[in-house]
């Protein structure tokens, strides 16, 4: 079985005084946001992958645990989106460095969710500042910066009891590496779209129609037996394959594969029983305990796997097109 090698685990002492729920680096990998069941979100400035002592803002204004972070791309700022358990969507903002109070800044508080908002993700920053939310009251809802300065929200019905994550689809259209964009063509409009996991067991994706400035539903990922925790979208450099890999209570990870934009989606179940380390009597396909989150790499083509027994593994598809355990991190 192959092997990637990982460095040392750096311990990093955030204050919270409660479970950390989310770490998000950001772009350049030099900001660390936290959040936490102490109702804060803390900033901290990471310098040779270490965060540097001295720093460190605290940022409240949520008045529940705060279950998910988001950085946005810095071609808008330095802009940090936080939800809650409040039911609140908390944008904030870096004031300029000359400012004399220096720290962060309320930009904008999204108040349309009755029940507690569980996910956030901002879309490629192709589209513009657009920042998707799930919420626990079955609603999704996505909030547009527009140019005039104001804010637009879309909300809608998602999943049945509670909606769990959202993670957008990749700008870049699939196989616009492989079929080059004629000469004297206009380029095509990146789409809107991203995925949606709920508590009906499925995973729904959702499509912007320009034409009557709606979302719809355009597939339904139904193959899980239990609530969907995690959804993720693989960055995609424009090779005609799409993969989205899904986590659940029922101990299962799926990869879904899209061969073309006309194929079907079609799953593929993890299988730890054949990672290195595995207890003998694991279960085919089934993890030891429930799958929380699911993250891809940079480039899309490795998968880390957050299991509730505290163990992290790296997953990477073999040339036969089999996924296999690369690597295994005990927290």
């Amino acid at each position: 079985m192959p092997s990637a090698t990982t460095t040392e685990a750096v311990p990093i002492e955030t204050a919270h005084e409660d479970m950390i729920h989310d770490a998000q680096l950001d772009y350049y990998g030099k900001r660390l946001a936290t959040c936490s069941s102490d109702r804060t979100v803390k900033v901290f400035d990471v310098i040779g992958g270490e965060p540097l002592k001295s720093s460190g803002h605290t940022l409240k204004g949520h008045t529940g645990p705060v279950w998910q972070v988001a950085w946005a791309h810095p071609k808008f700022g330095h802009i940090l989106a936080s939800c809650s358990y409040d039911g609140k969507v908390l944008i904030w903002g870096e004031r300029s460095q000359g400012a004399a109070d220096g720290g962060w800044t309320r930009v904008k508080e999204h108040t349309l969710h009755t029940a507690s908002v569980n996910s956030v993700s901002w879309a490629p920053h192709e589209l513009g500042a657009i920042l998707a939310c799930a919420s626990s009251d079955g609603k999704l809802s996505v909030l547009t910066f527009k140019d005039d300065g104001q804010w637009g929200a879309d909300i809608f019905n998602g999943h049945a009891i509670g909606c769990n994550s959202v993670s957008w689809a990749p700008a870049t259209q699939p196989g616009s590496l492989i079929h080059p964009q004629q000469p004297g063509t206009q380029p095509a409009a990146p789409f809107k779209r991203f995925a949606s996991a709920g508590c009906d067991n499925l995973v729904k994706i959702w499509g912007y129609r320009e034409d009557t400035q709606s979302w719809v539903e355009e597939e339904t990922l139904d193959g899980h037996t239990d609530w969907v925790r995690d959804v993720a979208w693989a960055p995609n450099i424009g090779l005609p394959r799409s993969y989205i890999a899904t986590a659940s209570q029922d101990k299962t990870v799926l990869i879904w594969t899209k061969d073309s934009p006309t194929s079907p989606w079609v799953k593929t179940p993890l299988d730890p029983s054949t990672a290195s380390g595995a207890p003998s009597a694991a279960a085919a396909g089934k993890f030891p305990d429930v799958v929380w989150r699911v993250s891809w790499s940079l480039a899309g083509n490795i998968l880390a796997v957050s299991c509730g027994d505290g163990k992290v593994t790296l997953w990477k598809e073999n040339l036969r097109g089999v996924w296999e355990c690369v690597s295994d991190m005990s927290s």
